[in-house]
């Protein structure tokens, strides 16, 4: 059963900072192969939700874990993302899927802190 992860952030006008989701998404790929990841933007660019989940679908994904690239959980992790993932997977009513909360705290933030501040 193949399971599809979107991540999803909120999206940005600097290209820069879009082309990053897609750089942690191929760290993501390295880490489980096999498993189908995609990127989307909750707004102001390119790849939507919409077109995420679907190419989750496309390649496979029987299952989708939608996963908000975000800190806080927010009103866009917790409401709206959910929102628009609700409403394009109505297209899609034979694929199950969840939506997790955000990055939020974990131990390893701090570590990740630490090396970028050079604290470490």
């Amino acid at each position: 059963m193949p399971t599809g992860l979107l991540i999803v952030d909120h999206g940005s006008t600097h290209s820069e900072a879009n082309r990053m989701l897609e750089k942690v998404a191929e760290l993501v790929r390295v880490q489980a192969p096999g498993l189908i990841v995609h990127t989307a933007h909750m707004e102001l660019a390119e790849p939507s939700i919409r077109t995420g989940f679907s190419a989750c679908v496309s390649e496979g994904a029987d299952n989708i874990v939608v996963h908000p690239y975000m800190l806080s959980p927010g009103r866009h992790a917790t409401s709206d993302i959910p929102r628009l993932v609700s409403e394009v997977a109505a297209s899609f009513p034979d694929v199950p899927y969840t939506v997790t909360p955000p990055l939020g705290l974990h131990e390893k933030i701090s570590e990740v802190i630490l090396e970028r501040s050079g604290l470490t």
